[in-house]
């Protein structure tokens, strides 16, 4: 453990929210931009690889001990792994365990603990992606946190937080018409549906949205 790189659930938050407490609308734009559309993937891979294995691990568990430390975890297992391990399943393998994350923190206090909306509107996104037979339900619930996001939202960026707010509605449709996140079948080894196919090849799908106000 001695050789391995120190890492602090603080310096995972300041590289995933570079713009400050106070942002300007473009700045602000362009970091969600950053980090939803693959701007921030050379990087993940360079500096975070061997940091989000760990996290797969255990390693940072006991970050869950305070709201900070929990997003921190959060983001280690939810975004980072679509990146390091993007196109294979491992890319996935830890939504249940950042669901959970997630869930526990609504009860705890963590999430509302969080000092502004996009730690979370971070913080809430397992309960779209997690495939799991509450999906819908866990949807239907983040719909409604992500209203509540919007209505807290700063004035100058409302018109990001409307977009984001239509998110999970997107991920409810499909997870509603086919019971699961129909572009994973792939690397997930399923069989995809004729419909599923349809949809897949039109290459349309809630998280490649472009973020736009």
């Amino acid at each position: 453990m001695s050789d391995q790189v120190k890492i602090t659930a603080r310096e995972i938050i300041n590289f995933w929210f570079p713009d400050g407490p106070n942002p300007e609308t473009q700045a602000h734009l362009n970091f969600w931009s950053w980090r939803m559309q693959g701007g921030a993937n050379d990087e993940i891979k360079a500096k975070y690889t061997e940091v989000t294995r760990r996290a797969a691990e255990g390693e940072f568990d006991n970050w869950a001990n305070d709201p900070i430390g929990r997003l921190a975890l959060i983001i280690l297992l939810d975004q980072f792994p679509r990146t390091v391990w993007s196109g294979t399943s491992d890319a996935y393998a830890q939504d249940p365990k950042a669901l959970g994350l997630c869930l526990e923190g609504l009860k705890n206090g963590h999430f509302d603990a969080l000092e502004n909306v996009w730690f979370k509107t971070v913080f809430k996104l397992p309960m779209e992606h997690c495939e799991c037979p509450d999906h819908l339900a866990n949807l239907d619930r983040v719909i409604a946190i992500a209203d509540q996001i919007l209505e807290d939202a700063p004035d100058n960026l409302k018109g990001i937080y409307e977009f984001a707010a239509g998110q999970p509605r997107k991920h409810r449709a499909v997870i509603a018409k086919f019971g699961r996140h129909s572009h994973r079948n792939k690397v997930l080894g399923r069989t995809s549906t004729p419909e599923e196919l349809e949809y897949i090849s039109k290459g349309v799908f809630p998280h490649e949205s472009e973020l736009k106000i």
